[in-house]
């Protein structure tokens, strides 16, 4: 177990917003949660935009807004931009070779607008294939491999998402083949329909499967958000809370904030015996330019 633990707030997310009055939906709300989420203690702020509608975005203006009003109030949080959204199939009823409604499907250049335009520090990069929502998302060897290669002349750090134990030998792959920087930076995703199972065994078989020296975090959604937080910080990981992937605080508890659920995060780690690092720690851990 280390004696700093990241916490990464995740704080709106791409999946249908749930019914919650606080949940963040404007640009400026998911600014305001952010800039609370690390008062509250997070060090690393995960980014998703959306329509006030609450529909996602994948606007270049809305990530610039949210992305500027963090930055004129806070210069200390890393900042971690998603590069998720742009690759989800639908099949079409009519021809199974074609799209159908609710497909979305972006180059690389596209995916990685928002990315080339605002440097943050970091950026997600989703190396799945997998059904999830109801669709499926492809990220294909040679997308991967592009986009790879972009965020590195940004000069952004890249934090691999693995939904499936498979993703890791593909992360391997990437990294020996030049596509990827090692030993690299991990999210665990885990209780996905279809993914990780959100155990203590899964979770262990994944970190015994990363590269040495390897920074990571696992994290579980909805109801696994807590047990695998403390799970992670017990195997020597960082953590990952935030409405994007729970917003309770334990069954039947609902948190009021992103803040709320990052105070927990914190109570946690201190509980376990470490504590949280500090934007500065983690930008050193995380090989981060002060």
């Amino acid at each position: 177990m280390k004696d700093k633990i990241i916490i990464t707030c995740a704080v709106t997310g791409a999946s249908p917003a749930p019914n919650h009055p606080s949940f963040p939906r404007s640009n400026e709300e998911v600014a305001n949660a952010a800039l609370e989420a690390g008062e509250a203690g997070a060090s690393i702020i995960h980014v998703h935009v959306r329509k006030p509608d609450g529909r996602p975005s994948t606007d270049l203006d809305d990530y610039t807004e949210v992305y500027n009003r963090i930055r004129q109030k806070n210069n200390e949080l890393i900042i971690n931009l998603t590069t998720g959204p742009g690759c989800n199939w639908m099949q079409s009823d009519e021809d199974p070779a074609m799209p159908g409604p609710g497909a979305m499907m972006f180059t690389a250049e596209r995916r990685l607008e928002h990315i080339e335009a605002l440097r943050p520090e970091l950026c997600t990069l989703d190396i799945c294939t997998m059904q999830i929502f109801g669709t499926v998302a492809i990220n294909t060897k040679k997308m991967i491999t592009t986009m790879g290669h972009m965020i590195r002349d940004c000069g952004v750090k890249p934090e691999i998402e693995c939904f499936d134990t498979g993703d890791l030998v593909f992360a391997e792959d990437l990294i020996a083949e030049g596509a990827l920087d090692g030993p690299g930076m991990y999210s665990i995703v885990m209780g996905a329909k279809y993914g990780i199972h959100a155990t203590p065994e899964a979770m262990i078989y994944c970190k015994n499967n990363l590269p040495p020296g390897a920074v990571w975090q696992g994290f579980g959604v909805s109801r696994h958000t807590w047990p695998m937080a403390a799970q992670s910080v017990i195997l020597g990981g960082n953590v990952r809370t935030g409405f994007e992937d729970s917003t309770y605080l334990g069954k039947g508890k609902q948190a009021k904030s992103n803040a709320d659920m990052v105070v927990q995060a914190v109570e946690l780690v201190e509980r376990l015996g470490s504590r949280p690092a500090t934007p500065g720690e983690a930008r050193q851990a995380l090989g981060l330019p002060n």
